[in-house]
């Protein structure tokens, strides 16, 4: 653990630390709760990434999938940390406690925000946003949005029609607030993209998190890069895009892709 604590200042820990946590847990957690006030960022950080219940590549946490209540112990202990590098690795924390237990999340970002900073608030908004994307009416409700909100799609448009691997598609939404009231709403896009079997799986976009009063419109649009990354490979077919308001899908166009 002493070399884990030295090798995190220089490069990553978060996979190498995890068998101890695993296999000492009760004294991995007493060390870990006195590095969250270590003066090094990268020694804070390791606190919360090193104990992320699903961290991406790295092997999971199955005993904190069952119980997040340690890793939450934790994350109070930083959920004010003045580096960003930290509560990022914070929000990002939470987001994977969610999965599994989404009653711990609700209560927890419930409870960061009562007077909270706005940095504070961020890490809410960040850990919240995979739920929020599944449409769970718990995080919703945490950020104050009404899943039963009116807001009307008043024109769509999604082009090119026919697009070619590498260019560039361009979303663009016109929508009102049809309530009779000033509504909270967040406003995401979503493509459900072919994959090399044929089959589709849907990819969300953030677009905007915004206050409308009654019958008031906005325009927003969103430019979406169609080029082949290192995390998303694009095959050729016929793509639907949607407009998520509150969680909830509406199809708002689609493209065919040429590769």
């Amino acid at each position: 653990m002493q070399a884990q604590y030295i090798l995190t200042q220089y490069f990553s820990a978060e996979f190498s630390i995890r068998p101890f946590i695993v296999r000492y847990p009760e004294p991995a957690l007493a060390l870990l709760a006195k590095w969250a006030s270590d003066e090094n960022e990268h020694v804070r950080r390791l606190v919360s990434e090193g104990t992320r219940p699903r961290l991406p590549w790295g092997s999971r946490l199955a005993a904190f999938q069952r119980d997040p209540r340690p890793v939450l112990a934790l994350l109070e202990l930083l959920k004010d940390d003045p580096a960003l590098y930290v509560r990022r690795s914070v929000a990002n924390n939470l987001n994977d406690i969610g999965k599994d237990n989404p009653q711990a999340l609700y209560a927890t970002a419930s409870a960061w925000l009562r007077g909270a900073s706005a940095e504070r608030a961020w890490i809410v908004q960040h850990a919240l946003r995979s739920a929020i994307k599944r449409g769970e009416a718990g995080a919703l409700a945490v950020l104050g949005v009404s899943p039963a909100a009116q807001l009307q799609l008043v024109t769509a448009s999604v082009g090119p029609a026919q697009a070619q691997l590498g260019e560039v598609l361009r979303v663009a939404l016109q929508l009102e607030n049809r309530d009779n009231t000033r509504q909270k709403f967040v406003i995401d896009c979503q493509i459900h993209y072919v994959k090399a079997n044929g089959q589709t799986r849907a990819k969300v976009f953030k677009l905007k998190t915004l206050h409308l009063a009654a019958g008031e419109r906005v325009a927003l649009s969103k430019s979406i890069s169609l080029a082949n990354m290192s995390t998303r490979q694009h095959y050729a077919g016929r793509h639907q895009v949607d407009v998520l308001v509150n969680g909830v899908a509406q199809p708002v166009g689609v493209f065919e892709l040429r590769c």
